[in-house]
């Protein structure tokens, strides 16, 4: 089907079924736009409904449906260890992602908690195997696998996924560290392995953004020993780095999302503001980095990406919300 919707009157006109419609500055699915377009009494975004009175216009395909990340993307993160891709999902698409994690009560009652050595506590829910609930959609949707097999040269599968909880005023530090320094006692031959934080609240100073030190990847696996609740990086070689390499505060928007190399030396500070600042985090693994043995993440399972409009045109009804651990 193909077509033009004004103000609730059809007119036909043709286009692409996979293009993307303009919604109040917002981009939203063509599909999603005819499904709920003549839904009665509509008027709610976040209900996945469109009030007829918007004019919706055809503006072409989505920017990331088709080259996710450019050459200059890619040498970027090899560089500097990371990759800012700003707007990577939509207000609609953060929207629906915000919503769905504050109203998430089963999510929320099984993090777990993280000390930091001032006593202060941040909230984790972990899980290795996306479904087809809501974080599926985002974990395995094309327009972000797409961009990690662009970065890490090759398939990758869904190493684990976890939601972090920094509350206003409670929310912990992490101490400086390397995934991989902890991903590769998990039986990771080789770094080929990066994380995408998708913001869900606004990343911001004051809330105890992720800080990383630029370029740091380069050093090398650290090694990692418990300190206080967590586990971090020799000290003696994060100090020397830190002198070695700028440091860089990430900031995010919602609908942000930040791509961190394993070997990144990354911290974050408490929250000591009045904003929450969660997150949402999918780790990803090269299909060729099977891990040599089983452990408490998932070992290579073929990831079946979904639609790059699988956010937009996912039903809570439909679809189910159960995660797999």
């Amino acid at each position: 089907m193909t077509g033009r919707v004004v103000c609730g009157a059809t007119q036909w006109k043709p286009y692409c079924e996979n293009s993307f419609l303009k919604f109040q500055g917002t981009l939203v699915s063509f599909k999603f736009a005819i499904k709920y377009i003549h839904t009665a009494d509509c008027n709610s975004v976040t209900q996945l409904r469109l009030p007829l009175r918007i004019v919706l216009q055809c503006i072409g395909p989505h920017p990331y449906t088709s080259k996710m990340l450019s050459a200059e993307d890619i040498r970027s993160y090899h560089e500097d260890g990371y990759l800012f891709k700003r707007g990577f999902f939509t207000p609609v698409e953060s929207k629906l992602l915000l919503d769905k994690s504050r109203s998430d009560k089963l999510m929320q009652e099984s993090a777990v908690r993280r000390d930091d050595n001032e006593g202060r506590t941040t909230k984790l829910t972990v899980w290795n195997h996306p479904t087809d609930d809501l974080y599926g959609m985002f974990s395995r949707n094309e327009r972000l696998v797409n961009a990690v097999e662009q970065l890490l040269g090759g398939e990758v599968y869904h190493y684990h996924s976890k939601i972090m909880l920094k509350e206003p005023k409670v929310g912990g530090a992490w101490e400086w560290h390397q995934d991989y320094g902890y991903w590769y006692k998990n039986g990771c031959l080789y770094p080929l392995m990066t994380s995408a934080m998708i913001a869900i609240d606004r990343a911001t100073k004051e809330n105890g953004c992720l800080e990383v030190l630029k370029g740091s990847h380069h050093v090398g696996r650290i090694n990692h020993s418990t300190t206080g609740g967590q586990v971090g990086a020799d000290m003696q070689r994060v100090e020397a780095a830190i002198t070695r390499h700028e440091l860089v505060h990430c900031e995010l928007n919602q609908g942000d999302v930040f791509f961190l190399h394993c070997n990144t030396l990354h911290r974050s500070a408490a929250n000591l503001s009045d904003y929450p600042r969660w997150s949402y985090i999918i780790a990803y693994n090269a299909a060729r980095n099977d891990p040599l043995w089983e452990h408490h993440h998932a070992s290579y399972t073929p990831l079946k990406k979904v639609a790059s409009d699988a956010v937009l045109n996912w039903r809570d009804d439909v679809n189910g919300s159960d995660r797999s651990e």
